[in-house]
């Protein structure tokens, strides 16, 4: 099914898979893990795969998400990190590899020698594997909520010794989503219909999923709600439901994996009578940051408001 494809897989699997399963070191954890790089002293971590402990500092930390390579660059463990997996491109100079998080092969991680792997799905049992020979593992699923996002941020700053540098990005990422929602919301732009593309099966997230959740903050009316198969979150749209729901918005998400874009939608059959594509209101959205729960979610946030204030203004 193409909505589970590389760039999306992580939110699509973690969602139906682990969606009750979260990260989160609590409030009893709080100040435990004071001056963890200085110290380099076992803390313990609260993440889905229960309470992970943690003997020192890691110096050889394998991420297999990229949403976590991301997060561990973003609070300063980048040059803890010695591998990622194969879909981690972003920052740049992330050591990439040929490891996979979605077909894990135990043995090709453990030939990296890491004392701590990070992934977000538990694929073929292989955080029981790395277990067995003694390598901490953190199950951070894909986040379901904001709350969980910056929870799981915060989780690996425990685990990497920088925790405050972890909570220095938490509170700039919300404080930045905050002034973004609240600019954009006096812009009127409240009630505006939208349709976030997965791919160009048209394939769509429901208000339910964490993606959808981030359009529910500017008060958007999502037109996937309402599609046959919803429930599941990410229901493929017919053509013709599609036409009939008219959306005020377009949001391409598969403008890397699908080549889609404006103007491509624009000569799609029926298209060019939406409302959206006649006010120029189709969003060429960047597939990685539109798929992951990490440090960049502030620029998704101010490309959807962006083009609510765009629409708004063109009511």
């Amino acid at each position: 099914m193409r909505p589970v494809r590389a760039l999306g897989a992580s939110l699509v699997i973690g969602a139906l898979a682990l969606a009750s399963a979260c990260g989160g070191s609590g409030d009893s954890d709080k100040g435990k893990d004071k001056d963890r790089a200085a110290g380099g002293g076992p803390v313990v971590v609260q993440a889905a795969n229960g309470s992970v402990t943690i003997p020192a500092t890691p110096r050889h930390i394998v991420s297999l998400s990229p949403t976590h390579t991301e997060t561990l660059f973003a609070i300063g463990a980048g040059k803890q990190v010695t591998a990622v997996d194969d879909l981690s491109n972003y920052p740049a100079d992330a050591p990439r590899t040929k490891l996979s998080g979605f077909q894990p092969n135990a043995e090709a991680i453990i030939a990296t020698k890491p004392d701590l792997v990070v992934l977000s799905n538990d694929m073929d049992g292989i955080v029981e594997a790395l277990s067995k020979v003694k390598i901490p593992v953190l199950l951070e699923p894909a986040a379901t909520k904001l709350d969980e996002a910056y929870d799981e941020i915060q989780d690996l700053g425990k685990a990497t010794g920088h925790s405050a540098e972890a909570a220095k990005l938490t509170e700039r990422m919300r404080a930045d989503i905050r002034q973004t929602v609240a600019t954009a919301k006096s812009a009127g732009g409240g009630g505006l219909s939208y349709y976030h593309e997965l791919d160009n099966q048209l394939h769509s997230v429901t208000s339910k999923t964490f993606i959808g959740q981030v359009y529910g903050l500017f008060g958007l009316v999502n037109i996937a709600d309402g599609a046959e198969k919803a429930a599941g979150g990410y229901p493929q749209l017919s053509q013709e439901y599609l036409l009939r729901r008219d959306p005020n918005m377009i949001f391409l998400a598969d403008t890397k994996c699908c080549g889609q874009s404006s103007v491509a939608v624009g000569k799609r059959p029926g298209w060019s009578a939406l409302t959206a594509v006649k006010k120029q209101n189709t969003v060429e959205l960047d597939d990685d940051v539109a798929s992951r729960w990490g440090p960049r979610l502030p620029e998704f946030v101010k490309a959807i408001a962006a083009a609510v204030q765009k629409a708004s203004a063109a009511k």
